[in-house]
């Protein structure tokens, strides 16, 4: 099973794992250098304290003190004074400096740790020359918490510096965090369109080879968009010339071709060639609108717009003798949409010429402007033959045609349409009719989150 340094779930972050695997580490540090200050300080205050009652022992038989200056507990316990007790050569109690303190003389010599009324207590025992014997005792408790003490106050700034390097290193992953959010931020604006390298300013020495690695990337797909939009606007031009020609001589045949079966076969030709050239414009159309040298954003009249692609139409709708209108309120105020020009033509003309094509002759086309909750849509509802449900789907793949419809389209005007309007912000939704059969196609802003 192969280790990661991020676990799963909700712990897989830089800041979580930072503090999962440094704040015991700290906590550890904080309890080892706890303990080791304790036991250093507890072997100094203990050899101290042996080495002032080794003296203090050594002092009494030379000086012949015969009367002992008295203690309190309180001293003894909470100040760590000293008891110093004097006994006569056959082992009786000659002298205490605490009254009542009836600790036994220890058989040997030296230092001992004792147990005396539930009291731990460091003895030291002297025998002088005269015989008798000088043991000085003091409390093993008043050690242990002079040693804690003395700890804790070397401990002390590493336990006020503990939560201050957790806070500076809660804000450093989150700094990194907010870093590698702004790069992600620069990656998700990138598009087709706008392939521009990630900014290399205040990104981490850890991070600049993963963004220089999808700045390489970044360079090949341009590349790759720039070969493919080539491609197309070579091809449709080279083949935009002998189609126009084979159209030309198709209608200088058109006297020649007698009625019957060869003028049947005559026309299917026509209208092959009207289809090619269709789908050769249209590329180009396409092309145009890939290109990284489009047209900048500006405000536009929704309506003057409509109303000229209406008029631009008109004449295919009067050939088809199709009822061609545009539903809106005269007393609505001027509706307009931050959008390319070129981008907001393209899918009105697209959206309506593909109505006028698919339906019938002697149909209706109308174009609807709506205001729903505050929001601008636009409906281009048609009496054609609409589209199966489970087609729905493909119908905005380059050159998908819907089978059997009849209309020799080229299968690429709703995906040209559906270009457009995602750089003019909005969403393309088809859904059929249900009073009758027809399609709607509806056009309104996509939805932004607060």
């Amino acid at each position: 099973m192969k280790w990661h340094v991020f676990p799963e779930g909700s712990m897989c972050s830089i800041r979580r794992a930072m503090m999962l695997w440094l704040l015991p580490m700290f906590l550890l540090v904080g309890v080892t250098s706890a303990a080791l200050s304790y036991w250093t300080y507890g072997r100094m205050v203990n050899g101290f304290m042996d080495e002032q009652m080794q003296q203090l022992a050594y002092s009494l038989p030379a000086h012949q003190v015969t009367q002992l200056p008295q203690q309190t507990p309180e001293r003894i316990h909470k100040w760590g004074a000293f008891v110093v007790q004097v006994f006569a050569p056959d082992g009786s109690a000659a002298g205490s400096s605490l009254s009542g303190f009836g600790l036994p003389v220890q058989p040997v010599a030296g230092f001992h740790d004792v147990l005396h009324d539930d009291r731990r207590w460091r003895a030291y025992m002297f025998p002088a020359a005269d015989g008798r014997k000088v043991q000085v005792v003091q409390s093993s408790s008043f050690r242990s918490r002079l040693a804690a003490e003395r700890a804790f106050t070397a401990i002390a700034p590493v336990l006020v510096l503990l939560p201050m390097a957790m806070l500076a290193l809660w804000l450093v992953g989150r700094a990194m965090a907010r870093a590698l959010q702004d790069i992600g931020r620069q990656a998700a604006q990138q598009d087709e369109h706008n392939l521009t390298g990630l900014s290399l300013e205040h990104v981490p020495s850890e991070i600049v080879p993963l963004v220089v690695s999808f700045n390489a990337l970044l360079a090949r797909l341009r590349d790759a968009f720039a070969t493919q939009r080539r491609f197309v606007q070579d091809a449709a031009h080279e083949l935009r010339t002998p189609v126009a020609a084979i159209g030309l001589q198709l209608e200088n045949l058109r006297c020649d071709v007698d009625c019957g079966e060869t003028g049947e076969r005559f026309a299917q030709l026509e209208a092959g060639v009207r289809r090619a050239q269709r789908v050769v414009d249209q590329m180009l159309r396409l092309s145009r609108q890939e290109a990284a040298g489009a047209d900048g954003p500006a405000i536009v009249d929704l309506q003057a717009q409509l109303r000229e692609s209406i008029s631009t139409l008109i004449a295919l709708a009067d050939q088809r003798n199709i009822d061609l209108g545009l539903a809106e309120d005269a007393h609505t105020a001027p509706l307009t949409l931050r959008c390319a020009p070129s981008d907001l033509r393209s899918l009105l003309d697209n959206l309506i010429e593909n109505a006028l094509r698919y339906t019938p002759e002697g149909g209706v086309v109308d174009v609807r402007v709506l205001q729903e909750q505050g929001r601008l849509a636009l409906e281009v509802v048609d009496t054609g033959p609409g589209i199966p449900p489970e087609l729905l789907p493909r119908v905005f793949d380059r050159f998908f045609r819907v089978p059997g419809n009849g209309s020799g389209g080229s299968g690429l005007g709703l995906a040209i349409a559906q270009a457009a309007a995602r750089r003019c912000g909005l969403a393309i939704t088809l859904r059929n009719r249900e009073d009758r059969s027809g399609l709607i196609a509806r056009v309104e802003a996509v939805s932004v989150s607060a």
